[in-house]
Protein backbone atom coordinates (compact mmCIF):
# COMPACT_ATOMS: atom_id res chain seq x y z
CA UNK A 1 0.00 0.00 0.00
CA UNK A 2 1.20 3.48 -0.81
CA UNK A 3 0.33 6.37 1.51
CA UNK A 4 0.84 10.13 1.39
CA UNK A 5 1.36 11.98 4.68
CA UNK A 6 0.31 15.63 4.87
CA UNK A 7 -0.92 17.70 7.81
CA UNK A 8 -1.61 21.10 9.35
CA UNK A 9 -3.58 22.53 6.47
CA UNK A 10 -4.97 25.31 8.73
CA UNK A 11 -7.68 26.15 6.21
CA UNK A 12 -8.95 29.66 6.91
CA UNK A 13 -5.70 31.00 8.36
CA UNK A 14 -4.56 34.51 7.51
CA UNK A 15 -0.99 35.72 7.08
CA UNK A 16 -0.48 39.10 8.75
CA UNK A 17 -4.12 39.80 8.00
CA UNK A 18 -4.01 38.56 4.38
CA UNK A 19 -6.54 35.91 3.33
CA UNK A 20 -4.80 32.69 2.26
CA UNK A 21 -7.75 30.67 1.00
CA UNK A 22 -6.75 30.87 -2.67
CA UNK A 23 -3.16 29.88 -1.80
CA UNK A 24 -4.42 27.01 0.32
CA UNK A 25 -6.66 25.75 -2.46
CA UNK A 26 -3.70 25.73 -4.84
CA UNK A 27 -1.61 23.83 -2.29
CA UNK A 28 -4.31 21.17 -1.86
CA UNK A 29 -4.56 20.91 -5.62
CA UNK A 30 -0.82 20.15 -5.70
CA UNK A 31 -1.36 17.37 -3.13
CA UNK A 32 -4.10 15.89 -5.32
CA UNK A 33 -1.76 16.00 -8.34
CA UNK A 34 0.85 14.05 -6.36
CA UNK A 35 -1.79 11.45 -5.50
CA UNK A 36 -2.24 10.83 -9.22
CA UNK A 37 1.46 11.01 -10.07
CA UNK A 38 2.48 8.62 -7.28
CA UNK A 39 -0.59 6.31 -7.51
CA UNK A 40 -1.30 6.91 -3.82
CA UNK A 41 -3.85 4.65 -2.13
CA UNK A 42 -4.36 6.53 1.15
CA UNK A 43 -3.80 10.14 2.26
CA UNK A 44 -3.07 10.60 5.98
CA UNK A 45 -3.95 13.96 7.64
CA UNK A 46 -3.09 14.05 11.37
CA UNK A 47 -4.92 17.16 12.47
CA UNK A 48 -5.28 20.93 12.22
CA UNK A 49 -7.31 20.67 9.07
CA UNK A 50 -8.93 24.00 9.91
CA UNK A 51 -7.30 26.95 11.63
CA UNK A 52 -10.15 27.60 14.04
CA UNK A 53 -12.82 25.60 15.79
CA UNK A 54 -15.60 27.42 13.92
CA UNK A 55 -14.34 27.82 10.35
CA UNK A 56 -15.95 30.22 7.93
CA UNK A 57 -18.23 29.03 5.15
CA UNK A 58 -15.49 29.86 2.62
CA UNK A 59 -12.92 27.83 4.57
CA UNK A 60 -15.27 24.84 4.68
CA UNK A 61 -15.84 25.13 0.93
CA UNK A 62 -12.07 25.18 0.21
CA UNK A 63 -11.51 22.20 2.50
CA UNK A 64 -14.32 20.21 0.90
CA UNK A 65 -12.98 20.91 -2.57
CA UNK A 66 -9.56 19.70 -1.37
CA UNK A 67 -11.09 16.47 -0.07
CA UNK A 68 -13.01 16.02 -3.32
CA UNK A 69 -9.89 16.56 -5.44
CA UNK A 70 -7.96 13.95 -3.45
CA UNK A 71 -10.81 11.44 -3.67
CA UNK A 72 -11.20 12.10 -7.40
CA UNK A 73 -7.46 11.43 -7.75
CA UNK A 74 -8.09 7.94 -6.40
CA UNK A 75 -7.08 8.03 -2.71
CA UNK A 76 -8.97 7.18 0.45
CA UNK A 77 -8.54 9.77 3.22
CA UNK A 78 -7.91 9.09 6.91
CA UNK A 79 -7.85 12.22 9.11
CA UNK A 80 -7.86 13.27 12.74
CA UNK A 81 -8.60 16.53 14.55
CA UNK A 82 -5.87 18.80 15.91
CA UNK A 83 -5.75 21.45 18.61
CA UNK A 84 -7.10 24.07 16.18
CA UNK A 85 -10.05 21.93 15.09
CA UNK A 86 -13.36 21.38 16.82
CA UNK A 87 -13.57 17.58 17.19
CA UNK A 88 -17.38 17.74 17.32
CA UNK A 89 -17.76 19.89 14.21
CA UNK A 90 -15.07 18.14 12.18
CA UNK A 91 -16.45 14.74 13.14
CA UNK A 92 -20.08 15.58 12.37
CA UNK A 93 -21.34 13.16 9.75
CA UNK A 94 -18.20 11.02 10.02
CA UNK A 95 -20.05 7.73 9.49
CA UNK A 96 -21.71 9.14 6.38
CA UNK A 97 -18.42 10.55 5.08
CA UNK A 98 -16.73 7.18 5.54
CA UNK A 99 -19.02 5.69 2.90
CA UNK A 100 -17.48 8.18 0.45
CA UNK A 101 -13.91 7.36 1.45
CA UNK A 102 -13.27 10.07 4.09
CA UNK A 103 -12.56 8.46 7.47
CA UNK A 104 -12.53 10.94 10.37
CA UNK A 105 -11.27 10.03 13.84
CA UNK A 106 -11.98 12.91 16.25
CA UNK A 107 -12.92 11.37 19.61
CA UNK A 108 -11.18 9.46 22.39
CA UNK A 109 -13.64 6.60 21.96
CA UNK A 110 -12.53 6.14 18.34
CA UNK A 111 -8.78 6.06 19.06
CA UNK A 112 -8.64 2.26 19.32
CA UNK A 113 -11.16 1.66 16.52
CA UNK A 114 -9.01 1.46 13.41
CA UNK A 115 -9.88 2.13 9.83
CA UNK A 116 -9.16 -1.23 8.21
CA UNK A 117 -7.86 -0.97 4.66
CA UNK A 118 -6.56 -3.90 2.66
CA UNK A 119 -3.87 -4.43 0.05
CA UNK A 120 -2.54 -7.59 -1.59
CA UNK A 121 -0.96 -8.69 1.71
CA UNK A 122 -3.98 -8.30 3.97
CA UNK A 123 -5.41 -5.66 6.28
CA UNK A 124 -3.69 -2.57 7.64
CA UNK A 125 -5.06 -1.07 10.86
CA UNK A 126 -4.99 2.74 10.78
CA UNK A 127 -5.59 4.37 14.15
CA UNK A 128 -6.37 8.08 14.49
CA UNK A 129 -5.41 9.74 17.78
CA UNK A 130 -6.92 13.24 17.81
CA UNK A 131 -5.37 16.03 19.84
CA UNK A 132 -5.85 14.95 23.46
CA UNK A 133 -6.06 17.75 26.01
CA UNK A 134 -5.16 16.15 29.38
CA UNK A 135 -7.69 18.12 31.42
CA UNK A 136 -10.54 17.09 29.12
CA UNK A 137 -9.63 13.49 28.24
CA UNK A 138 -7.97 11.97 31.32
CA UNK A 139 -11.24 10.80 32.89
CA UNK A 140 -12.46 9.16 29.69
CA UNK A 141 -9.11 7.44 29.25
CA UNK A 142 -9.25 6.12 32.82
CA UNK A 143 -6.21 8.04 34.09
CA UNK A 144 -7.67 10.73 36.40
CA UNK A 145 -4.23 11.47 37.85
CA UNK A 146 -2.71 12.28 34.44
CA UNK A 147 -1.45 15.83 33.95
CA UNK A 148 0.98 15.64 31.03
CA UNK A 149 0.47 14.86 27.36
CA UNK A 150 2.82 11.90 27.78
CA UNK A 151 0.52 10.33 30.38
CA UNK A 152 -2.51 10.83 28.18
CA UNK A 153 -0.82 9.46 25.05
CA UNK A 154 0.41 6.40 26.98
CA UNK A 155 -3.18 5.68 28.00
CA UNK A 156 -4.42 6.01 24.41
CA UNK A 157 -1.58 3.84 23.10
CA UNK A 158 -2.36 1.18 25.70
CA UNK A 159 -5.84 0.88 24.22
CA UNK A 160 -4.44 0.71 20.71
CA UNK A 161 -1.87 -1.96 21.63
CA UNK A 162 -4.62 -4.01 23.26
CA UNK A 163 -6.66 -3.84 20.06
CA UNK A 164 -3.62 -4.78 17.95
CA UNK A 165 -2.97 -7.78 20.22
CA UNK A 166 -6.51 -9.02 19.66
CA UNK A 167 -6.07 -8.77 15.89
CA UNK A 168 -2.88 -10.81 15.80
CA UNK A 169 -0.31 -10.30 13.04
CA UNK A 170 -1.43 -7.10 11.36
CA UNK A 171 0.41 -4.04 10.08
CA UNK A 172 -0.33 -0.77 11.83
CA UNK A 173 -0.34 2.96 11.09
CA UNK A 174 -1.02 5.73 13.61
CA UNK A 175 -2.02 9.32 13.01
CA UNK A 176 -1.32 11.54 16.04
CA UNK A 177 -1.42 15.26 16.74
CA UNK A 178 1.24 15.88 19.37
CA UNK A 179 4.59 17.51 20.15
CA UNK A 180 7.09 14.62 20.18
CA UNK A 181 10.49 15.02 21.81
CA UNK A 182 13.08 15.73 19.12
CA UNK A 183 10.76 17.82 16.98
CA UNK A 184 11.53 21.48 16.27
CA UNK A 185 8.85 24.15 16.30
CA UNK A 186 8.87 26.92 13.69
CA UNK A 187 7.07 29.56 15.75
CA UNK A 188 3.77 29.51 13.87
CA UNK A 189 2.36 26.64 15.96
CA UNK A 190 0.03 27.36 18.85
CA UNK A 191 1.27 25.98 22.17
CA UNK A 192 -0.58 22.89 23.38
CA UNK A 193 0.68 23.17 26.96
CA UNK A 194 -2.15 23.95 29.36
CA UNK A 195 -0.98 23.40 32.92
CA UNK A 196 1.25 20.44 32.05
CA UNK A 197 4.16 19.19 30.00
CA UNK A 198 3.30 19.30 26.30
CA UNK A 199 5.96 16.95 24.86
CA UNK A 200 5.63 13.20 24.52
CA UNK A 201 8.48 10.67 24.08
CA UNK A 202 9.29 9.05 20.78
CA UNK A 203 9.28 5.67 22.54
CA UNK A 204 5.50 5.93 22.96
CA UNK A 205 5.12 4.77 19.34
CA UNK A 206 7.48 1.79 19.49
CA UNK A 207 6.43 -1.16 17.34
CA UNK A 208 4.14 0.78 14.97
CA UNK A 209 4.94 0.41 11.27
CA UNK A 210 4.43 4.10 10.48
CA UNK A 211 3.45 7.12 12.61
CA UNK A 212 2.13 10.20 10.80
CA UNK A 213 2.50 13.19 13.09
CA UNK A 214 0.83 16.58 12.97
CA UNK A 215 1.34 19.84 14.89
CA UNK A 216 4.84 21.01 13.87
CA UNK A 217 4.99 22.92 10.59
CA UNK A 218 8.25 21.77 8.99
CA UNK A 219 9.00 18.30 7.51
CA UNK A 220 10.95 16.34 10.13
CA UNK A 221 12.22 12.78 10.60
CA UNK A 222 12.31 11.66 14.24
CA UNK A 223 12.98 8.05 13.26
CA UNK A 224 12.59 6.09 10.05
CA UNK A 225 8.96 5.33 10.92
CA UNK A 226 7.97 8.48 12.88
CA UNK A 227 7.75 11.77 10.96
CA UNK A 228 6.15 15.19 10.69
CA UNK A 229 5.11 16.26 7.21
CA UNK A 230 4.72 19.92 8.15
CA UNK A 231 2.18 22.33 6.70
CA UNK A 232 1.64 22.72 2.93
CA UNK A 233 2.21 26.49 3.17
CA UNK A 234 4.50 28.67 5.33
CA UNK A 235 2.58 30.45 8.08
CA UNK A 236 5.35 32.73 9.40
CA UNK A 237 8.42 34.49 8.02
CA UNK A 238 10.48 32.14 10.19
CA UNK A 239 9.54 29.44 7.66
CA UNK A 240 10.96 31.27 4.65
CA UNK A 241 13.87 28.81 4.49
CA UNK A 242 11.63 25.72 4.64
CA UNK A 243 10.68 23.79 1.53
CA UNK A 244 7.23 22.41 2.12
CA UNK A 245 6.78 18.71 1.41
CA UNK A 246 4.82 15.52 1.94
CA UNK A 247 6.02 11.98 2.66
CA UNK A 248 5.30 9.04 0.37
CA UNK A 249 5.20 5.80 2.38
CA UNK A 250 5.23 2.26 1.02
CA UNK A 251 4.16 -0.71 3.14
CA UNK A 252 4.83 -4.28 2.02
CA UNK A 253 3.92 -7.62 3.57
CA UNK A 254 6.42 -7.19 6.43
CA UNK A 255 5.68 -3.54 7.26
CA UNK A 256 7.49 -0.33 6.35
CA UNK A 257 9.49 -0.69 3.15
CA UNK A 258 10.36 2.87 2.08
CA UNK A 259 9.65 6.54 2.83
CA UNK A 260 10.34 9.23 0.26
CA UNK A 261 10.03 12.99 0.43
CA UNK A 262 8.18 14.90 -2.30
CA UNK A 263 8.55 18.66 -2.26
CA UNK A 264 5.46 20.77 -2.85
CA UNK A 265 5.54 23.67 -5.30
CA UNK A 266 5.89 27.09 -3.70
CA UNK A 267 2.58 28.93 -4.04
CA UNK A 268 4.08 32.27 -3.05
CA UNK A 269 7.55 32.96 -1.66
CA UNK A 270 8.49 34.88 1.47
CA UNK A 271 11.06 37.69 1.53
CA UNK A 272 12.52 39.78 4.32
CA UNK A 273 13.94 43.05 2.96
CA UNK A 274 16.04 45.64 4.79
CA UNK A 275 17.07 49.07 3.56
CA UNK A 276 15.88 52.62 3.10
CA UNK A 277 12.53 53.13 1.44
CA UNK A 278 14.18 54.41 -1.74
CA UNK A 279 16.56 51.43 -1.83
CA UNK A 280 13.70 48.95 -1.56
CA UNK A 281 11.72 50.75 -4.25
CA UNK A 282 14.59 51.11 -6.72
CA UNK A 283 17.12 48.32 -6.19
CA UNK A 284 16.84 45.72 -9.02
CA UNK A 285 18.22 43.09 -6.63
CA UNK A 286 14.74 42.92 -5.06
CA UNK A 287 12.93 42.12 -8.32
CA UNK A 288 12.29 38.49 -7.33
CA UNK A 289 10.47 39.61 -4.19
CA UNK A 290 7.84 41.50 -6.17
CA UNK A 291 5.58 38.43 -6.22
CA UNK A 292 6.42 37.33 -2.66
CA UNK A 293 4.87 38.09 0.69
CA UNK A 294 7.25 40.76 1.99
CA UNK A 295 8.32 41.86 5.45
CA UNK A 296 10.23 45.15 5.16
CA UNK A 297 12.53 46.73 7.72
CA UNK A 298 13.20 50.40 6.87
CA UNK A 299 16.49 52.00 7.89
CA UNK A 300 15.78 55.61 6.90
CA UNK A 301 17.15 58.29 9.25
CA UNK A 302 13.66 59.78 9.57
CA UNK A 303 10.49 57.72 9.71
CA UNK A 304 9.10 57.58 6.15
CA UNK A 305 5.61 58.90 5.51
CA UNK A 306 3.03 56.30 4.40
CA UNK A 307 5.65 53.63 3.59
CA UNK A 308 3.19 50.73 3.25
CA UNK A 309 1.31 52.38 0.39
CA UNK A 310 4.53 53.27 -1.39
CA UNK A 311 6.00 49.79 -0.98
CA UNK A 312 2.85 48.18 -2.35
CA UNK A 313 3.38 50.01 -5.63
CA UNK A 314 6.34 47.68 -6.20
CA UNK A 315 5.55 44.81 -3.80
CA UNK A 316 1.78 44.30 -3.92
CA UNK A 317 1.96 41.51 -1.31
CA UNK A 318 3.90 43.37 1.38
CA UNK A 319 2.28 42.44 4.70
CA UNK A 320 4.59 43.89 7.36
CA UNK A 321 6.62 47.10 7.64
CA UNK A 322 8.73 48.33 10.54
CA UNK A 323 11.15 51.19 11.00
CA UNK A 324 14.54 50.53 12.61
CA UNK A 325 16.38 53.83 12.96
CA UNK A 326 20.02 53.04 12.15
CA UNK A 327 21.93 55.47 14.34
CA UNK A 328 22.08 55.55 18.13
CA UNK A 329 22.57 52.91 20.77
CA UNK A 330 19.16 51.59 21.91
CA UNK A 331 20.76 50.23 25.07
CA UNK A 332 21.57 53.69 26.44
CA UNK A 333 19.37 54.71 29.32
CA UNK A 334 17.03 57.60 28.62
CA UNK A 335 18.68 59.70 31.36
CA UNK A 336 22.06 59.30 29.68
CA UNK A 337 20.65 60.20 26.29
CA UNK A 338 19.14 63.51 27.45
CA UNK A 339 21.83 64.56 29.94
CA UNK A 340 23.22 68.04 29.08
CA UNK A 341 20.61 68.67 26.37
CA UNK A 342 18.25 71.65 26.36
CA UNK A 343 14.50 71.05 26.67
CA UNK A 344 14.02 72.24 23.11
CA UNK A 345 16.52 69.66 21.81
CA UNK A 346 14.86 66.84 23.74
CA UNK A 347 11.41 67.81 22.45
CA UNK A 348 12.71 68.16 18.87
CA UNK A 349 14.33 64.71 19.07
CA UNK A 350 11.06 63.22 20.34
CA UNK A 351 9.06 64.72 17.50
CA UNK A 352 11.60 63.51 14.95
CA UNK A 353 11.39 59.97 16.32
CA UNK A 354 7.61 59.70 16.28
CA UNK A 355 6.61 61.68 13.17
CA UNK A 356 9.60 63.17 11.38
CA UNK A 357 11.63 66.37 11.80
CA UNK A 358 9.49 69.38 12.80
CA UNK A 359 9.40 72.43 10.55
CA UNK A 360 10.83 75.82 11.53
CA UNK A 361 7.33 77.09 12.30
CA UNK A 362 6.57 74.10 14.50
CA UNK A 363 9.85 74.62 16.36
CA UNK A 364 8.94 78.26 16.97
CA UNK A 365 5.64 77.23 18.57
CA UNK A 366 7.45 74.57 20.58
CA UNK A 367 9.96 77.08 21.93
CA UNK A 368 7.15 79.48 22.92
CA UNK A 369 5.35 76.67 24.76
CA UNK A 370 8.47 75.64 26.64
CA UNK A 371 9.27 79.26 27.52
CA UNK A 372 5.75 79.75 28.87
CA UNK A 373 6.04 76.59 30.97
CA UNK A 374 9.35 77.76 32.47
CA UNK A 375 8.02 81.25 33.18
CA UNK A 376 4.86 80.01 34.96
CA UNK A 377 5.23 80.71 38.68
CA UNK A 378 5.32 77.77 41.00
CA UNK A 379 2.08 77.20 42.81
CA UNK A 380 2.48 76.95 46.55
CA UNK A 381 0.33 74.32 48.24
CA UNK A 382 -2.29 75.61 50.63
CA UNK A 383 -1.17 75.38 54.27
CA UNK A 384 -2.60 72.55 56.35
CA UNK A 385 -4.99 73.60 59.10
CA UNK A 386 -3.52 73.80 62.60
CA UNK A 387 -4.77 71.50 65.30
CA UNK A 388 -8.09 72.66 66.57
CA UNK A 389 -8.89 74.83 63.54
CA UNK A 390 -12.11 74.28 61.66
CA UNK A 391 -12.25 74.58 57.90
CA UNK A 392 -15.27 75.12 55.72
Amino acid sequence: MRMLHTSDWHIGRTFHGVDLLSDQERALGAVAELVIEESVDVVLIPGDIYDRSIPSADAIAVCNRGFEAIRAAGATIVATSGNHDSPTRLGAGASFAAVGGLHLRTTVAQADRPVLLADDHGDIAMYGIPYLEPEITRAELGVPQARSHADILDAAMARIRADLARRGDIRSVILAHAFVVGGAATGSERSISVGGVETVPLSAFAGIDYVALGHLHSPQTLSESVRYSGSPLPYSFAENSHRKAVWIIDLDESGLREVRRRDLPSVRGLSRLTGTLDELLDDPAHAEAQEHYVSATLTDTARPVDPLRKLRERFPHVVHVEWARPEGNPELRYRERVRGRRDTEVAQSFLTDVRGAPSAGEMAWLEKALAAAVAEPDRQPAPLPLAGELTA
